[in-house]
């Protein structure tokens, strides 16, 4: 029996915390706010996280801080569960979660969304998960700050070249949005570094390595090459069609052989749906939830996915699915919850559909690339529509503010050069970081 048949409010219990959780649940309160329904979510977090701004955590531009929104302020009329979700009972309705310090707790829902979101996918590569890092969560950005800082110091005092060299090189894998942006903000910060300590900047080496043959091919090949030019004239060894085949604690191995010996190492070449999908017993597609162009889990009407986690249909591209983005996910969110409440008798159902609006890239000091409605950008022009868009897109006033503060600090002061050592090197891990391990 639901809650509905038994005269009780009904209870809507949104997965995850991500952009389409964080966006379904704002919406569906608003939607659903003079009726007697519940909106639930359950986070193992009590933020949500504007991942997009993470490689300027990592260096150094913002505050971890600013780029996590309180649940509790941006989510009013919305219970909030601490906890992690080990499974989900579709007969008894129920979900199963963990919290903190391992207390369980089964909560019952009348609808379900499922956003549990992605997690960094990991290849089977000797090394790959004890000694390389991701860019999913704010420990993971502070490790590569303070890490980078940290063996700049180090490599200063150490007697032995070859070991200094190493702790002055810098190898990022994955020349998409993430790891390109991640390998400019943290040249940026490395050349900082470089100045006020009177070193010679071209001493901190920087590899971006991508299987594939160009840099950031979502942009086009125009501002794809622009990129590349860009990345190259700061100094940056960008290496295409190349890959890691070994990773040790002072070394990785490229796939020609050659041993690069390095003690930092970033792993940004793309997600995986989060293993809670493997224990669904839903059907999937490319490893994520397969769902109706209504977002609804086919024979399940109660049951809803969207985001990272779902294998959306692509109404622009027959056949295809959406690509794991933020800008999908937001507006899969807002999708999800007019279909919820239309479930309940609240608004119609519709198919979700979207509207390309185009793609910002920052690129550190002074240079961004943005395609806005198709329209090609490049340089301080760019720059300034990435700035804006962040801002415009930040979902709380506090966060936007702070954010905002930053950016205009930036502009006249130098970049803060500190290492507080809050995360260990254990913290930053791929299980512990995104508290699951996904290997392809």
């Amino acid at each position: 029996m639901t809650h509905e048949s038994a005269g009780e409010p009904t209870r809507i219990v949104v997965v995850g915390s991500g952009f389409a959780g964080f966006e379904c649940a704002r919406a569906l309160a608003r939607r659903l706010r003079g009726t007697d329904a519940r909106v639930i979510m359950i986070s193992p977090h009590d933020y949500m996280l504007y991942t997009p701004l993470l490689p300027e955590v990592a260096g150094g531009i913002l505050d971890a801080r600013f780029v996590t929104v309180p649940l509790s302020d941006a989510l009013p009329g919305v219970e909030l569960v601490t906890g992690r979700v080990d499974a989900v009972d579709f007969e008894a309705r129920t979900v199963h979660v963990t919290d903190c310090e391992q207390g369980v707790e089964q909560v019952a829902w009348d609808r379900v969304v499922l956003t549990p979101g992605s997690v960094t996918r990991l290849f089977d590569i000797p090394g790959l998960a004890e000694h390389a890092r991701g860019l999913k969560t704010p420990a993971e950005a502070l490790y590569f700050r303070d890490q980078l800082l940290t063996q700049i110091e180090l490599a200063e005092r150490d007697t032995d070249p070859r070991v200094a060299d190493a702790r002055r090189t810098v190898v990022v894998v994955g020349a998409s949005y993430a790891g390109t942006e991640l390998t400019a903000q943290l040249r940026a910060l490395a050349d900082e570094a470089a100045s006020r300590r009177n070193l010679d900047p071209a001493k901190i080496r920087f590899l971006l390595l991508d299987a594939a043959d160009k840099v950031m091919p979502e942009v086009g090949e125009k501002l794809g090459d622009k990129v590349l030019e860009v990345l190259r004239s700061r100094g940056i060894d960008v290496r295409l069609e190349t890959t890691l085949t070994e990773l040790g604690p002072e070394h990785v191995t490229l796939d020609d052989g050659t041993v690069i010996p390095t003690r930092t190492v970033a792993w940004v070449t793309g997600v995986t749906a989060s293993p809670l999908v493997d224990t669904l017993g839903l059907p999937t597609e490319k490893g994520r939830l397969t769902v109706r162009p209504d977002l609804s889990v086919d024979g399940h009407p109660d049951v809803f996915a969207g985001g990272d986690a779902a294998a959306v249909p692509d109404p622009k591209n027959s056949g295809s699915i959406t690509p794991p983005t933020a800008q999908h996910a937001v507006r899969q969110g807002q999708a999800l919850a007019r279909n919820v409440a239309a479930s309940l008798g609240v608004g119609d159902a519709k198919p979700y559909t979207h509207r390309d609006m185009g793609l910002v890239v920052d690129l550190g000091p002074g240079f961004a690339v943005a395609n806005p409605f198709g329209i090609r950008l490049s340089g301080f022009l760019a720059k300034v529509v990435t700035r804006a868009y962040h801002l415009y897109a930040m979902p709380n006033a506090a966060n936007r503010w702070a954010v905002a503060l930053a950016y205009l600090t930036d502009l006249i002061f130098p970049r803060p050069l500190v290492s507080i050592g809050l995360v260990t090197d254990s913290e930053s891990r791929f299980e512990v970081g995104a508290e699951i391990g996904a290997q392809t």
